[in-house]
């Protein structure tokens, strides 16, 4: 008796729904976890609906992720997408914050004004975008650690990547455009100002605005 015939399909969901559960999935360097996850697409959305969760995917931009599926009685502002519900819940530096925000509008006049697909900063483009936003009495060695700092937290939130055999080059990853979205952005000189009243007070814990 031949033993039953497993396909290869059912090898790959695993492995595809494991890679969503550690993070974002990205075209670019999550090819085939990228390629198996738009041909399984149906399959994972049945499989971590199990979980309560809902698979985000977008083909366009080249990313997917993971969020909780909104709860049945939450009213309409709290029904939300999920990664902005995620940073509204997170208590993040306002440094942290600011350069988030100021990377959303780069990559928006990015995409208006340039047709590549890679947006790419060095940290002296990163270091001027801040310093508007930073107190005059500030020294430039401050500052430079200041933004070191920051930039290196959002690597870590997967928003920036460094940029491989090019020193101190950042590209900005697009899935900030789903944590930042563009209604948000449409408000973004509004916001700017808030952030500048608050830069003269010192700087607070915030989050990006919703």
């Amino acid at each position: 008796m031949s033993s039953p015939t497993i396909a290869q399909s059912d090898l790959d969901l695993p492995l595809v729904v494991t890679q969503l559960m550690k993070g974002v999935v990205h075209q670019d360097t999550h090819a085939k976890a990228w390629r198996h996850l738009l041909q399984l697409q149906a399959q994972v959305r049945d499989y971590v609906a199990t979980m309560g969760l809902i698979v985000v995917i977008d083909e366009a931009e080249g990313y997917a992720f993971l969020r909780s599926r909104v709860d049945e009685g939450e009213d309409e502002d709290s029904t939300r997408s999920g990664p902005q519900r995620l940073i509204a819940r997170r208590s993040l530096p306002f440094s942290t914050s600011l350069l988030l925000a100021l990377l959303r509008k780069r990559l928006a006049e990015f995409d208006v004004t340039d047709s590549g697909t890679r947006c790419v900063l060095s940290r002296d483009q990163i270091v001027e975008l801040l310093r508007v936003f930073i107190p005059e009495r500030s020294n430039e060695a401050k500052l430079v650690d200041q933004v070191d700092v920051t930039i290196g937290k959002v690597v870590d939130l997967g928003f920036l990547r460094r940029v491989k055999d090019e020193k101190a080059m950042f590209e900005i990853r697009r899935i900030l455009k789903a944590f930042v979205d563009a209604q948000w952005l449409a408000h973004f000189d509004e916001e700017l100002a808030k952030y500048a009243v608050a830069v003269g007070a010192g700087e607070p814990e915030g989050e990006v605005p919703a």
